[in-house]
């Protein structure tokens, strides 16, 4: 175990919208990811609704239909992943928690089908869908903006109008402890207010607007660019020169990149496949020769 200073380094975002319906959390995040810039992907469980802002930002949609399991968006997520996209909004994510065929339900199904019933115990298999749903969006090597819908109570004001309040949002409890911001927008003017806010740019309610995405990007990029320590990028060179066959190679090599991968080092990332084809060339000449590499 060893300390070392802390520093914030640059990350991609992870940002919740929380709402009642009409509150704006659709609007608000494809203007975020206006602001953020680049390639823009929307996966949409609201029957198409955010193609109704296409004036606001070009984008792509990919419409998910019901069943709503964990494993319908972590294949979402991978498929904007692989594409190459910047900014990923997922509108929403209530669904995999309280849609049609989403964990709830789920766990409901198992439940009667192996525990007798027990929805504790059927937990136990649903619990880890879950997570992995979460750990796909925080893992995901892109931006990613997420809404949620939230219980709505209606209240009648001052003014005698009655007012949408949103209250808790339809998501397992919890969730929002994994987002870097979390902002709770308001029916009837459309605020937004931070209820978690990493950033400290979302200390006064505000109306959302693309140079919110520009704010927040310039935040991203203020912080140090993240890599490996030298002595575990070391280590890693010296396992992969020190590979005694090719699975060991392609073994030394995988973990080298993946754990460069996992913080973002690019530059560690490029030597490691330099590195890698370096020393694959020389067990191919090696192998044309008949000598050791």
């Amino acid at each position: 175990m060893q300390f070392q200073k802390a520093v914030r380094k640059r990350a991609k975002l992870r940002l919740a919208l929380s709402g009642p319906s009409g509150s704006g959390k659709t609007h608000g995040a494809l203007l975020i990811a206006k602001g953020l810039g680049g390639r823009i992907a929307v996966i949409d469980t609201e029957r198409e609704s955010a193609s109704l802002y296409t004036h606001l930002v070009d984008f792509d949609t990919l419409v998910l239909s019901p069943p709503f399991a964990p494993e319908r968006f972590i294949e979402a997520i991978g498929v904007a992943a692989k594409a190459g996209y910047d900014v990923c909004i997922i509108d929403s994510i209530t669904h995999e928690w309280d849609g049609s065929g989403g964990c709830l339900e789920i766990n409901e199904a198992t439940a009667h089908a192996k525990y007798k019933g027990n929805t504790w115990a059927a937990w136990n298999e649903t619990t880890p869908r879950h997570r992995s749903f979460l750990d796909s969006i925080m893992q995901a090597p892109m931006h990613v903006i997420v809404t949620m819908r939230s219980k709505t109570e209606t209240v009648q004001g001052d003014d005698k109008k009655v007012k949408k309040l949103g209250m808790k949002a339809v998501q397992r409890e919890g969730s929002e402890y994994e987002f870097s911001a979390v902002l709770d927008m308001e029916h009837e003017r459309h605020y937004a207010v931070a209820s978690k806010d990493r950033t400290n740019l979302f200390a006064e309610p505000h109306i959302i607007t693309a140079e919110t995405g520009t704010r927040i990007m310039a935040w991203l990029d203020s912080g140090a660019i993240p890599s490996l320590s030298e002595s575990e990028a070391t280590d890693h060179m010296s396992a992969i020169d020190a590979a005694s066959d090719h699975d060991s190679l392609k073994a030394a090599f995988g973990a080298a990149y993946t754990a460069a991968k996992k913080i973002g080092d690019t530059a560690r990332m490029i030597a490691f496949q330099t590195k890698y084809e370096a020393r694959k060339s020389q067990w191919l000449a090696a192998a044309t020769t008949g000598e050791a590499a």
